[in-house]
């Protein structure tokens, strides 16, 4: 599904945020992404999900080097790629069923759009996704009435309704209590695993990322410093990963 060839990104700034990373997942494949806060790895899902591309090296995308891509290519293939983010991206003051809808916006046409903000169109579809996150109650609420953990489920709903191939979770959890977290972990891998879609998660949690994935990548300084299964992931590597930041206490004390 992706194939990155010594990809670096470097910002206006100067400062290097990825330095050579090589990585190759395939069609379905389920993977975590661990490190320290300012590893790399948000930056590394943008580079993934097509909102800004490498400054070098090369990113294929179903062997196609998005590098080659017109614009129109672009937005096309963006449609394939669902991202869930940390801050979940809705809009608080529309009622759930709009922001679940929205997961149409690549294919419909603006006007579409319009029309269905006064009625919404498509409303068993979106039923039925809250349906699988266990949420169909909501379908009528306003949006910024939800608990944090119903919002991430909508906005899980939004990427259900879209139906990409591949789901890429940044840091999905990190504003939930510990008890949610699992639940919402779980229920991505779960919903990816019976959609067969590819599943991408970048987790502050590493007791998270060992449990629920078959294969975990760690990131460091803008680097893969390690990718292996998890009764690989040793507490030396893992401390090694974290050496010399604030977060290793947090991360470590359980390994």
């Amino acid at each position: 599904m992706y194939e990155l060839t010594d990809v670096r990104k470097i910002f206006d700034d100067g400062s290097v945020a990825l330095d050579g990373v090589s990585l190759a997942v395939g069609r379905g494949e389920h993977v975590a992404f661990i490190g320290p806060s300012g590893a790399g790895k948000t930056t590394l899902f943008r580079v993934l999900n097509l909102t800004i591309l490498p400054t070098a090296g090369h990113l294929r995308l179903d062997g196609i080097d998005v590098g080659t891509l017109s614009d129109a290519e672009l937005r096309r293939t963006r449609t394939r790629i669902g991202t869930i983010y940390q801050q979940h991206n809705l809009v608080g003051r529309l009622r759930v069923v709009h922001n679940v809808l929205a997961g149409n916006l690549g294919r419909w046409s603006t006007a579409t759009a319009l029309v269905s903000l006064v009625r919404p169109r498509g409303v068993g579809e979106a039923e039925r996704a809250l349906g699988q996150v266990g949420i169909p109650e909501k379908l009528y609420a306003r949006t910024d009435e939800l608990s944090g953990g119903q919002q991430q489920r909508v906005a899980i709903a939004r990427v259900l309704v879209q139906d990409p191939n591949i789901i890429l979770a940044d840091e999905p959890v990190s504003s939930v209590d510990p008890s949610l977290a699992v639940s919402i972990v779980a229920l991505l891998r779960d919903l990816s695993h019976e959609t067969r879609k590819t599943l991408l998660m970048n987790l502050h949690s590493v007791e998270l990322a060992l449990g629920y994935f078959p294969r975990i990548v760690g990131i460091r300084d803008g680097r893969v410093h390690f990718d292996l299964a998890p009764d690989q992931v040793t507490p030396e590597l893992l401390a090694e990963l974290y050496a010399g930041h604030r977060d290793a206490e947090l991360q470590l004390e359980r390994f």
